[in-house]
């Protein structure tokens, strides 16, 4: 009988953490389909990763975005990284790819996005290609691209897929939004363009009594979430859901400070409290969801069937949250309120026009991305292997 196939994913998640949980939902997926999955990841340990046990995990040298234009790279230290640290780090993803020998390597997002780990990536593809049994090269991303306004890196992107990678999963559905749609060179790479739905955890997801009847408001991993949580705690004496509890959680990588005043405004049925693994599982009970409009929360909140007000970040001219975000609430879905907009005032009305809306449907759109990947990983080592 033909072992299981053995895949390495990369991921580097640089300022939230939704890269590394989608990365990990796939491992997930390639568990349960008997595949031998190896989680690389390259960013900063991140506590709430939940669900990895049996899954092979190597933490790289964590690095991170200096802030949310992604041009300045710190280490742990929050130093910036030197030229002697990214060689380092590039021997040992080799190092590990070499002792792991893959069928399948999968790179997250590069090279649609991650050129900062060029030093590494471009190294490795090059190793890969020059194999006696090269192993399959796929790419994981999802359905939109951010517009960065420059061309040259979308030749870039079509030229490294072209020259190195078998093909591209897309973790969207084309019935929601086409990749051409924000990337739009790929009709230069149509064949190589796999989708497989959208990614939500539907296996793994923590059992929690906390967050009942509750309305949960969350940014994610990253500091980007003051605003939100400062509009919330101002709205919440306008809205109908004045007498129920709010749970706001809030990323570590937020100013301790901030934090703290934050604390110290909070009024009695308003909970302050770290990000936490079970969040998913909260989502499926909770009274409403207010989040940022990050991929993982937004499809792990329509598979939980929850009410949802989104508020999409805006920073360092990231635009995919937005537009993910405005063609969901065209499907009403979620409803959605821009970031420049949000005052007590705004917040409260779209909160209180959310809960009187109808629960979305979580059939509405395909969620099965996490499944439907491993099957196709499979698939094509399969051939691959023939």
């Amino acid at each position: 009988m033909m072992a299981g196939p053995r895949v390495l994913i990369w991921v580097q998640h640089l300022l939230g953490v939704g890269h590394l949980h989608r990365a990990a939902s796939i491992c997930r997926a390639l568990l349960r389909q008997g595949a031998t999955p190896l989680l690389v990841s390259g960013g900063l340990p991140d506590p709430t990763l939940h669900g990895i046990d049996g899954i092979g995990f190597v933490q790289l040298a964590p690095a991170r975005a200096r802030d949310a234009t992604f041009k300045i790279l710190l280490d742990i230290n929050g130093e910036v990284v030197t030229e002697e640290w990214k060689s380092t780090r590039s021997t040992m993803l080799q190092d590990v790819v070499n002792n792991f020998a893959p069928d399948m390597v999968i790179t997250e997002l590069f090279p649609f996005g991650r050129r900062q780990m060029r030093f590494e990536m471009m190294p490795l593809l090059q190793m890969l290609r020059g194999m006696p049994n090269r192993p399959l090269i796929f790419c994981s991303v999802r359905d939109i691209l951010v517009d960065r306004g420059k061309p040259q890196h979308d030749v870039d992107s079509i030229t490294w897929l072209q020259e190195y990678f078998d093909a591209a999963l897309v973790h969207g559905d084309p019935s929601v939004i086409a990749f051409e749609n924000t990337f739009p060179m790929a009709e230069k790479i149509r064949h190589m363009l796999i989708y497989t739905g959208y990614i939500a955890e539907q296996h793994v997801i923590p059992y929690t009594e906390a967050g009942i009847d509750e309305v949960l408001v969350s940014a994610g991993g990253g500091a980007v979430g003051m605003a939100l949580f400062q509009a919330a705690i101002a709205a919440r004496p306008l809205t109908m859901a004045r007498d129920k509890t709010w749970r706001i959680l809030v990323s570590p990588l937020e100013n301790p400070h901030n934090i703290t005043t934050l604390r110290e405004k909070a009024p009695r049925g308003v909970i302050i409290e770290p990000v936490r693994p079970d969040f998913p599982g909260m989502l499926h009970h909770c009274l409403l969801s207010i989040s940022k409009a990050g991929y993982n929360t937004m499809m792990e909140t329509l598979g939980g069937g929850t009410r949802a007000v989104v508020v999409p970040f805006v920073g360092g001219n990231e635009t995919e949250q937005a537009l993910r975000a405005a063609l969901l609430a065209k499907r009403g879905l979620m409803h959605m309120l821009p970031e420049p907009e949000m005052t007590p005032q705004t917040l409260a009305a779209i909160v209180d026009h959310a809960l009187a809306s109808p629960k979305p449907d979580p059939t509405a759109i395909r969620l099965d991305g996490a499944e439907e990947t491993a099957r196709c990983i499979r698939a094509e080592i399969e051939k691959h292997r023939r």
